[in-house]
C-alpha cells in the first residue's frame, strides 16, 4: 500500500513538474529557461528536477510526449465514432490544430524543431510522435477508401497522409506565430480546404 501511494506520489510530482515546464517554454522559451527558475516555480530544487529529466532538452522531449498523450485517446475514440469518413477527417484536423496564438502544446513543437537536427535524441521523440499522428491518419484515410467515401488510390493514401500532415504543420505554425491574416477561423477554414483537395469526397 504504502509502495503504491509512492508511485503515485512520484506520478503526480513529475506530471505537475512536465504542465509547468510546458507553461513556461510556452511562455518565455526553452533558451530563457533555466533548471532554477523552474524550481522557483514548482517550490523545489532545480537538482529534483535534474533527477527526473537530466537537462533541458530532455525535458524538453519529455513535456512534448506528455502532452501529446493526452490526444491518443482522443484520437482513438475519434477512429471508432459512429460518423461518416469525411466528418472524422475534418475532426481529425480540428484535433490536430493549435487552439490559437502562443498554444502551449504547439509552443513545444516549435522548440522541439529548432533542436532536432543536432540532437539524436531529439530527433527520436520528433520521429516517434509524428509517426502516431501519420498511422492515425493513414488508417482513417484507408477505411474511408475501403467504405467508397474518399476518391483516393489504395496505394497513395500513406503519401496523402503525409502531405496533409504537412499542410496542417504550415497553418498550425502561421496559426502560432499570429501571421497577418491568420487567426483559428482562418486555419479551420484552410485545413478543411487542404483536406477536401488532397482527399476528395465521393
Amino acid at each position: 500500500m504504502a509502495e503504491a501511494a509512492r508511485r503515485r506520489d512520484g506520478r503526480i510530482a513529475r506530471e505537475r513538474m512536465l504542465e509547468e515546464a510546458m507553461t513556461a517554454i510556452a511562455e518565455s522559451g526553452l533558451a530563457s529557461l533555466t533548471m532554477s527558475a523552474l524550481a522557483r516555480r514548482l517550490g523545489t530544487s532545480g537538482g529534483h528536477i535534474l533527477y527526473y529529466f537530466g537537462s533541458k532538452d530532455l525535458l524538453l522531449a519529455e513535456a512534448l510526449r506528455w502532452s501529446e498523450s493526452r490526444l491518443t485517446d482522443e484520437r482513438a475514440a475519434l477512429l471508432t465514432r459512429r460518423v461518416t469518413a469525411p466528418r472524422k477527417l475534418e475532426l481529425f484536423c480540428e484535433l490536430y490544430l493549435p487552439d490559437g496564438p502562443r498554444d502551449p502544446r504547439w509552443m513545444l513543437w516549435l522548440e522541439l524543431w529548432a533542436r532536432t537536427a543536432g540532437n539524436a535524441d531529439l530527433r527520436a521523440a520528433q520521429d516517434e510522435l509524428d509517426h502516431a499522428w501519420q498511422r492515425d491518419l493513414t488508417a482513417l484515410l484507408a477505411k474511408g477508401v475501403a467504405q467508397g467515401r474518399f476518391a483516393v488510390p489504395e496505394d497513395e493514401v500513406p503519401a496523402r497522409a503525409v502531405e496533409l500532415l504537412a499542410l496542417l504543420d504550415g497553418v498550425s505554425t502561421r496559426l502560432l506565430l499570429a501571421a497577418p491574416g491568420t487567426g483559428t477561423a482562418w486555419a479551420r477554414t484552410t485545413a478543411l480546404s487542404a483536406a477536401r483537395r488532397l482527399v476528395p469526397h465521393t
